[in-house]
């Protein structure tokens, strides 16, 4: 099996796919159950096929592919990412990672190995969450943490639920829970996916074998005051809901950068109501992402939030809520599997390091209750989650040759 080959195969599939985007020209635009996820989920059927795998779509959108083995009742061993993208993302986030496992299975096909057990390629529908603010939709689906409550509740930005936009895609919402597998079922999960940071281009090593990916809490507040004229109504008298929300935000980041030990806050977005130059503000909307490998760290800066939300709000008349858009805690990938990747790369003489992944995954989902591993490709400069973002596809075919050796191992053990 050649390298060149390889590569060759994985940059047709991902060249092709780079045309589904709502915003040709200014990077990649994929958002779930939209026409443009309909047809990367038709392409990735048609290579599946074409690899060799029995094809379906489950009942949350996700794409799968099985290459069945001696014993179809023993726990599989599934490798995948998302096909979903951020507003003007990039070409490789999530959906290389699917390309990858296809090429995983054309490999083992290739070889002829006799399989003991099913592997199963997956792509997921809305790891990102940007249109409904959550995440993990299609992953959590498999796992059984997502329902019909679930899909009424978040909405997007155009007041769509998750429920509506599931019907005008061709899925039935009410039947989410036919998408979780039964426990047990899924023996080992893999995911292949880009850095998304600067760690791997800026020391010239061409794989990372992520040993560590972060917990991530997500908020949406809202914060209630009262609209006056912006010239007649004195400091004393106002309830600005942006005087309240913002003496909050101020201190967030300061929160993260007071642990020390790589815990992240952001304040991604901010809106105001009715957003008039000269009226104070009746209304502040605003998210908080919160990041760490260390739960407790996370906990403790969506406590201090609270805190002073309940502080400054009380102290100007005015109120607040929170809406919980994502809880979900640090996982340790499997030993097992890291060691695997690292022989392979001693044996193979390519550069690799250990390292944690500061992004959340498909993996960080399934990883809470399944044996779990990640392998990452270098991202130029750093960059992702932007039109910019690239990674070489020799990059990508180094790695699928990784990961075709540890599922191999895990599929003939």
């Amino acid at each position: 099996m050649c390298l060149a080959d390889i590569t060759g195969r994985i940059a047709a599939d991902l060249e092709y796919l780079k045309q589904f985007t709502a915003t040709p020209g200014n990077g990649c635009t994929r958002l779930p159950f939209t026409k443009e996820a309909r047809a990367a989920v038709d392409f990735l059927k048609k290579i599946m096929a074409e690899a060799g795998l029995e094809v379906r779509e489950d009942a949350a959108g996700n794409v799968i592919g099985v290459m069945k083995g001696e014993d179809e009742n023993a726990p599989c061993v599934m490798m995948g990412s998302h096909y979903d993208s951020v507003t003007n993302g990039g070409d490789f986030d999530g959906i290389a990672g699917i390309v990858c496992a296809v090429e995983a299975a054309r490999q083992l096909k290739e070889k002829n190995i006799k399989l003991k057990r099913n592997f199963v390629v997956v792509g997921f529908c809305d790891e990102e969450g940007l249109r409904f603010g959550t995440g993990y939709f299609g992953s959590g689906a498999m796992l059984g943490n997502r329902d019909v409550e679930y899909c009424k509740h978040y909405r997007d930005q155009d007041g769509i639920s998750i429920y509506d936009a599931m019907k005008g895609y061709g899925l039935d919402p009410e039947k989410i829970g036919d998408a979780k597998w039964p426990e047990g079922s899924i023996g080992k999960f893999l995911e292949l996916h880009i850095e998304q940071g600067p760690v791997l281009d800026a020391e010239n090593i061409e794989l990372g074998l992520v040993d560590c990916i972060v917990g991530i809490q997500r908020y949406m507040v809202t914060v209630h005051g009262r609209a006056d004229h912006a010239g007649t109504t004195p400091m004393d008298m106002r309830m600005d809901a942006v005087d309240a929300a913002t003496k909050v935000i101020s201190k967030i980041a300061d929160w993260a950068r007071e642990k020390a030990d790589g815990t992240v806050a952001t304040t991604g977005y901010i809106h105001t109501v009715p957003g008039g130059m000269n009226i104070v503000a009746e209304q502040v909307d605003f998210t908080v992402d919160i990041r760490s490998r260390n739960n407790d760290n996370i906990s403790d800066i969506a406590n201090r939030i609270r805190a002073a939300l309940d502080r400054e709000t009380a102290q100007m008349g005015g109120s607040y809520e929170i809406d919980t858009k994502l809880v979900i805690t640090p996982v340790m990938l499997s030993e097992e599997m890291l060691q695997i990747m690292e022989d392979c790369c001693r044996e193979k003489g390519y550069s690799y390091k250990r390292l944690p992944s500061g992004a959340g995954h498909d993996a960080l989902e399934i990883g809470q209750v399944i044996p779990t591993v990640m392998l990452f490709v270098p991202s130029r400069d750093g960059r992702s989650h932007c039109p910019v973002e690239f990674t070489r596809y020799s990059d990508f075919a180094r790695a699928s040759v990784v990961m075709t050796e540890l599922a191999e191992k895990l599929l003939t053990a």
